[in-house]
Order: structure tokens, then C-alpha cells, then sequence
């Protein structure tokens, strides 16, 4: 925490510069958020390039004369798109590139200041666009491709750091012994020559060390358990939860290094049971278990490759009766998972990229660029949902692997038109689980006649629903016409009046579509009774507020 002297001390610090520089901006009053997620983007990304350990944004002080005149602008109560501005910003920004807010008293004038940090990984966007300080102007950051080479050069893989108090010793024998079989099992031209190494050598060769000197990478897979105290700005931790439907913790554990081994102890751990399913062209049920080995293995190691170890935080897996998370810590460079599925390539840049490189080589992951996508693959072919990938939070990935089958004759028509591209199946699965789509998504799937619905609430189409016998669901889902639910209510208070709002939800409610959610349910009522009472005139509502009535309207 900054004292308020040590405040007022960075402030006439930054007073003290002659103009505004390219890792400083003044500002009077001017807190437009679209401006404002600009100036962090430019400020973070000059601050990278110009190799400054912070970029500052000041609120209440006049750019040309730096005179101090104070700032109304309060980023930690004002809101914008119905959203705390706060939260907005981390939406917006790719990565979301940590800051701190000083609100300061100088003289009794208000003032603010951006302490932002400088991006590490790639350069930080605001709204799909990088910005970057040139003189006292911003920018786009396309314009100035030698500053964006610079930006990208400058990262620093923590994965790729010597421990320097590590020797050979801090690694475990049957960690080293594993990798030596998965080298072999990953290049089997080698496995003779391979047997001629010394531990040495084989660390070198696998460039799991560097000249022999033990890495980040190779203490985090191969170390021993003891060994993390030697990890001393990262933690190497994998937590496993077990939860009942109800949320709530049956069991866990706590897994360290090495993590070649860990893997195996944490699927081990979990149960994954084996269910009855009826596939396509038979009537007999086979048995298959909830997940498939290599997507779980895939899905955990990954969250290994990517954790920014940085943060310190752990690796967790929960899992409940129907399905797997995993959570690492790290924004997600490459911005979204459609566009990994779709390029089906290599990422430009890795955060960790002298550890990804070496689980390659120790068969972990699948050739970098293309596990993700073999996931997916995966799932379609099982019949089971697709990974679904939380990117939502800062810093934050989840991905959730469901251990349910999807109704059973949708998804066999899913795997029997093979015309369907896998982005759309994605698509499809979206619309399944309620999640939302893009207008231009839905515009794509509606012109192939595959959903239905207003958007939003998006829903099976008809013609699906005809071949897949969810005719019934396709019913509740659309929901009938105004014109039957008014109806409904008009009989309600004909036979009971007066009759109370509480009456008429209990009536109307379980009838609307379900695809509809509680509030919108509510607010649909709500919109009924306004075109009964207010345009038709055939009911009125008598008394004042919650103890209000509905009556006909006789007059």
C-alpha cells in the first residue's frame, strides 16, 4: 500500500518533468472511457518499449503548464455501458494490464493518477486496437511496426530464468526416468542414442537446462517436492476439489512438483465413471466413461504451459458430478478461442515459451497450436459438449469439460451432417447451452435455417427439432402468442376477481418459453397486463402499489 506521502512525492515527481513524455500524460477532466482505455493501452505499451518500470495517466493538472487545477473525476464510483468503470476496462483491454489508482489531496485540489504498468507478454490492446505514445500524441501502435517488433522482443520468459541456487540434485530420479521414456516415446529414431546420455546431457539436449544450469522449466517439471521452496517468485501447485451437486466439497488435495508426475496423480484422483450411451445406426447401448484420458491430460497441461507463474497462484480442478473445471491464472494471448480453432496454427507468441517448447518434447502437449482444436474434435467425436472456455475474467482462463451427453438424436444429427464446418457446431453447441452469440453469428446460423427465435433467447430451429424429436421442447421454447396468455389472465380475474399479481405470475409463468429467464419472464407479465389494461382496456388494476388488484373492466 502507498503511503499518502509516498503519493505526493511520485506526484512533484512527475510535476518535476519538463513536458509530457511518452510513459506520462496530464489530463484536467477528461475521463471519456473511450479515451481513457486508449491512453492505458498507449501509456502501458510506450512504458514497455521505452523500458520504464510504470507509465502514468494524471487527472487535475494542465498539460502545457502544469498547473495544478484539480480533477472531478472519481474512476472508482463512475460507471459507463451500465457496468463499474473498472470492470468495463478489464473487458476491453487484451491483456489486462494491471494498474493502481492514488487519489490525492495536493494543495486542496483533487488528483488522480493511472499508475499502469508495462506489458510483457504482447502488446496491450483496447477494443481489438493497440495504441502507443509518439511525443506527447496517441496513436495506433500498426503505424510504427519497429516500436510493435520492439514491444513483442521484450518479453521475458519466466519458464526460460535460471534458478540459481538449483543444482541436479533438486530433481526427482523417477521424474527424469519418466522423461526419458516420453522423449523417446515423442522422437523413437532417437531412443538408442538416448540411452547414452547422461542426466546431464539429456537435460541439455531436451533443452530443459541451459548449459547446465537448471531452468524454471525443468525445476517445475522434474524437481522434487522439496525443491519449491527454490521457485521463490512462483507457485507450484496443482488443487484438486471434489463437489457434491450442491456445490458443496467432499474431498480434496494438494499436488506439487514434480508436475510430469502430478498429472498422473490428479487423474487418478478423478472419477470418471462410466455411463450408458446409444450411438448412431444401432439399438444396443455401449458403455463409455464421462471423459475421454487425452482431453483431460491435454486440458491440465495446458493450464500448466500457459499459468503466468508470476501471479502465484495455483492450478485448480473441481470436479462435480457431471463435469471437470480447470483454472489457471493468465489472460489468454491468443484473445479467443474461435480464432485458435480457426488458424489451426502455432500462436505468435507464448508466455511461457521455453516451457511449452519442452513438454512438447516430453510428449505433455500436443504440437503447440494444435491441441485445442483436437479437443474439440474430440468431444464431437464422443457425442459429448464441446470444451467450453471461460474468458471472462482478467487474468483468468477456465475451461469446463461436461461429462453429460446432449440429447442424444440432436447430437447424432449434428455428427451425420458432416457438411457442418466445426466453428458452426461450436455455434450450435453455444446456442445449446444458452450462451450467448454474436448478431452476425446468429445472422450465419438463421440463413442456414439451424436456430430460430428472437435474438437473444435463441432456440433449436423447427426443422431441427422435427428430425431430432425435441418437438415438444421447440413448443416450450417459443412459447404460444400474446393473444393465449391475455386470455388466460382475462378468465383468471373473470372467475376470481379481484385477483393480485402473485395470482396471475403463479398462472402465466410455467406457461412462457423457457428459454426465457426469470426477470424476462417477470417483465413479460408485466407487458401483458400494461396491453390489457392500458391499449384493450378490458381489465384495470385497483389500490396502490403491492397491494394492488386486478379487476375487468366493466365501464
Amino acid at each position: 500500500m502507498v503511503s499518502k506521502s509516498e503519493q505526493i512525492a511520485l506526484l512533484e515527481r512527475l510535476l518535476s518533468e519538463p513536458h509530457e513524455l511518452e510513459w506520462l500524460e496530464f489530463k484536467e477532466n477528461n475521463a471519456d472511457p473511450q479515451t481513457l482505455g486508449k491512453n492505458i493501452s498507449a501509456l502501458s505499451n510506450s512504458a514497455c518499449y521505452r523500458g520504464k518500470q510504470r507509465g502514468y495517466l494524471v487527472f487535475g493538472i494542465e498539460d502545457d503548464t502544469h498547473a495544478v487545477v484539480g480533477t472531478s473525476f472519481d474512476p472508482l464510483t463512475q460507471r459507463y455501458s451500465n457496468q463499474p468503470l473498472q470492470i468495463w476496462l478489464s473487458q476491453n483491454l487484451h491483456p489486462n494490464v494491471k494498474h493502481e489508482i492514488h487519489t490525492i489531496d495536493y494543495h486542496g485540489k483533487r488528483i488522480v493518477i493511472f499508475e499502469i504498468n508495462p506489458t510483457n507478454d504482447c502488446p496491450v490492446k483496447f477494443q481489438d486496437k493497440a495504441y502507443i505514445r509518439v511525443g506527447s500524441s496517441t496513436t495506433e501502435l500498426y503505424k510504427y511496426p519497429e516500436i510493435e517488433r520492439g514491444i513483442w522482443q521484450s518479453h521475458i520468459d519466466w519458464s526460460a530464468q535460471i534458478c540459481k541456487h538449483a543444482s541436479l540434485e533438486d530433481l526427482d530420479e523417477i521424474a527424469l526416468e519418466k522423461a526419458r521414456k516420453e522423449y523417446k516415446n515423442k522422437f523413437p529414431s532417437k531412443a538408442s542414442e538416448v540411452d547414452s546420455w547422461d542426466d546431464a546431457t539429456f537435460l541439455n539436449k531436451t533443452k530443459l537446462t541451459i548449459r547446465g544450469a537448471i531452468t524454471n522449466t525443468a525445476l517445475l517439471l522434474l524437481g522434487k517436492p522439496e525443491s519449491s521452496t527454490l521457485l521463490t517468485s512462483a507457485v507450484a501447485q496443482i488443487n484438486w476439489e471434489l463437489k457434491n451437486e450442491q456445490n458443496e466439497m467432499i474431498d480434496y488435495e494438494l499436488f506439487g512438483m514434480p508436475f510430469l508426475l502430478t498429472v498422473d496423480q490428479v487423474l487418478a484422483r478423478i472419477r470418471n465413471l462410466v455411463i450408458r450411451h446409444l450411438p448412431s445406426g444401432t439399438l444396443f447401448p455401449i458403455e463409455v466413461t464421462q471423459y475421454d484420458t487425452w482431453v483431460i491430460r491435454e486440458a491440465l497441461n495446458n493450464c500448466i504451459a500457459h499459468q503466468d507463474y508470476t501471479l502465484r497462484g495455483r492450478i485448480n480442478v473441481v470436479e462435480t458430478p457431471a463435469s471437470l473445471l480447470m483454472r489457471n491464472v493468465g489472460s489468454f494471448l491468443p484473445g479467443n478461442i474461435e480464432d485458435v480453432i480457426q488458424q489451426d496454427a502455432p500462436s505468435e507468441v507464448y508466455r511461457n515459451s521455453f516451457l511449452a517448447e519442452a513438454m512438447v518434447h516430453l510428449n505433455l502437449i500436443d504440437t503447440q497450436g494444435s491441441g485445442i482444436k483436437r479437443m474439440f474434435n474430440t468431444q464431437r467425436s464422443r457425442f459429448f459438449p464441446l470444451p467450453d472456455y471461460d474468458l471472462s475474467l482478467p487474468d483468468r482462463v477456465k475451461v469446463t469439460i461436461d461429462g453429460r451427453i446432449l440429447d442424444e438424436k440432436y447430437t447424432r444429427l449434428l455428427m451425420e451432417r458432416t457438411d457442418l464446418p466445426l466453428d458452426t457446431i461450436i455455434l450450435l453447441d453455444k446456442v445449446q447451452r444458452h450462451h450467448p452469440i454474436s448478431r452476425e453469428e446468429h445472422k450465419m446460423l438463421k440463413s442456414e435455417q439451424l436456430v430460430e427465435g428472437r435474438y437473444p433467447n435463441l432456440m433449436i430451429s423447427a426443422s431441427l427439432a422435427a428430425l431430432t424429436d425435441q418437438k415438444a421442447q421447440h413448443i416450450r421454447d417459443r412459447g404460444f402468442n400474446d393473444q393465449y396468455y391475455m386470455d388466460l389472465i382475462v378468465e383468471l380475474i373473470r372467475e376470481h376477481q379481484p385477483v393480485s399479481r402473485k395470482e396471475i405470475d403463479r398462472l402465466v409463468l410455467d406457461k412462457l418459453p423457457e428459454i426465457l429467464t426469470e426477470k424476462q419472464r417477470t417483465h413479460k407479465i408485466h407487458n401483458l397486463l400494461s396491453r390489457l389494461s392500458n391499449v384493450e382496456q378490458r381489465i384495470k388494476r385497483v389500490g396502490m402499489n403491492r397491494w394492488a388488484n386486478w379487476i375487468l373492466n366493466e365501464d
